[in-house]
């Protein structure tokens, strides 16, 4: 019996994807663990391993197809003793369309049952009513009308664990939501999806913005270059307009004086020891700021938080997500257990993150997760700014460039090194007060930087 190969879901929340190269042929044979693919999502290239042994019978997606839907069948594998000729393909999924119900029952078409495709002619009548009518009993409506596909055992698990069936992605055929995906997401082994924007009611929905067609139209024909969005650019497009839509920032804003910090970070760097000729290290202040706002997190918990609509979650671990700048958008890997991290350690790990994040070799469990971001734009002289909150962090630090400034001590004009920094809370999470405490914390830490290393 053939078997289909479809497109894996890399990441919990993964949707879709490129499929970029394909490493194998139709007639090639495969075996267990061989890299037969490469998936593009909007973080990362990944290969694709076989899981069974055979014959690449038909390959139904060609590579560098875009939006790509997680499930849709990619490849048909021949097992022993078939032939291409024997099994017929199903067409190519196309990116932009849902799944449909089966076919009805005098339909031509070939019917699907586990993963061999089997002429209709041969499918009992009786059967293919009862898949239906199932299907139809497992489906239902969520608030906007789109269809939700369940089996029965799975909405009843879901009602008893107080669990929205529409927020939970499915891992059955068609996206069918099943019995383990909802014991999956009781147990927070995989996150659930945002819920869908309620049908507006007297008070309108939210401004969608103007459309493609409004905004060529206010410019010259010829005066621009048009580049559509890649998947990353229309990811970090649908998470930042969610978070600025849906999460209520609020901004506090202090001057930390840096002097300590920078006679420090120089004594530390110069007793490196060589390799080739060169330190095999050198600190940046990025790191001493990720050390300092981690082990803020640790004396203030309760700043430690995420909003999780009917819950809070406070983190017991300082997992510290860090923006990295690359072509096109923008990185946030994780430094997991920042405050229990040496500065030589944070400073190994974020120059390793950052390069395989520009080249897109980053593993999702690597930039998913964290309870808080870092934005450091002082490497491009940028004083001051405000960073939007990455869902679901309840904060985000902006640090701005370390600089001379003239201060006043007690009576005195004195110059010193400072640095602007701008912490943006989850009010939901991260009240005004205990924001302050938090940045407080921080402040007592980046001025005094030997108690970091204690």
């Amino acid at each position: 019996m053939s078997i289909n190969i479809t497109m894996p879901a890399l990441s919990p929340t993964m949707e879709e994807g490129k499929l970029a190269k394909w490493h194998v042929k139709e007639g090639d044979s495969v075996s267990s663990g061989d890299v037969i693919a490469e998936i593009e999502t909007d973080k990362a290239t990944m290969e694709v391993e076989a899981v069974d042994e055979g014959k690449i019978g038909k390959i139904v997606v060609p590579e560098g197809t875009d939006n790509v839907k997680v499930n849709a069948v990619i490849a048909v594998l021949l097992t022993e003793g078939e032939s291409a000729a024997d099994v017929k393909a199903p067409a190519a999924p196309k990116a932009a369309e849902a799944p449909k119900p089966p076919a009805p029952v005098a339909a031509p078409a070939p019917v699907t049952t586990g993963t061999a495709a089997i002429p209709a002619k041969e499918v009992d009548a009786r059967a293919q009513v009862a898949q239906t009518i199932e299907i139809a009993r497992s489906s239902a409506a969520n608030a906007n009308g789109a269809r939700i596909f369940a089996s029965p055992l799975a909405r009843r698990f879901a009602k008893e664990a107080n669990i929205d069936i529409s927020a939970i992605a499915g891992s059955g055929p068609h996206g069918r939501v099943v019995k383990s995906d909802v014991e999956a997401a009781k147990s927070g082994k995989t996150p659930l999806k945002a819920a869908p924007a309620a049908a507006p009611t007297s008070g309108g929905a939210l401004a969608a913005g103007m459309s493609k067609a409004q905004v060529m139209a206010l410019f010259p024909e010829g005066s621009y270059d048009v580049v559509p969005n890649d998947g990353m650019r229309k990811t970090v497009a649908a998470r930042l307009t969610e978070a600025k839509q849906t999460i209520p920032h609020f901004y506090l804003t202090l001057d930390c004086r840096i002097d300590a910090l920078m006679e420090a970070r120089e004594k530390i760097n110069a007793a490196a020891p060589l390799k080739d000729g060169k330190p095999v290290y050198k600190l940046s202040v990025n790191d001493f700021v990720i050390k300092a706002w981690a082990m803020a997190l640790q004396r203030v918990p309760t700043a430690n938080a995420t909003w999780a609509v009917d819950s809070i979650l406070y983190h017991k671990r300082s997992d510290v997500a860090v923006a990295v700048a690359v072509p096109g958008g923008l990185f946030t890997p994780v430094v997991k257990s920042a405050d229990q991290k040496t500065l030589r350690q944070i400073s190994d790990e974020v120059k390793d993150l950052a390069g395989r994040a520009r080249n897109k070799k980053l593993a999702p469990h690597e930039y998913q997760g964290g309870s808080t971001s870092v934005s450091n734009l002082g490497m491009y002289g940028i004083t001051q700014f405000s960073a939007v909150i990455n869902p679901p962090h309840g904060t985000i630090l902006a640090v701005g460039v370390g600089e001379e400034r003239v201060y006043a001590d007690k009576g005195q004009v004195k110059v010193g090194q400072f640095m602007t920094v701008t912490c943006a809370c989850d009010h939901r999470a991260v009240d005004g007060a205990l924001g302050a405490e938090l940045l407080a914390a921080f402040k007592a830490l980046i001025e005094t930087p030997v108690m970091m290393l204690a």
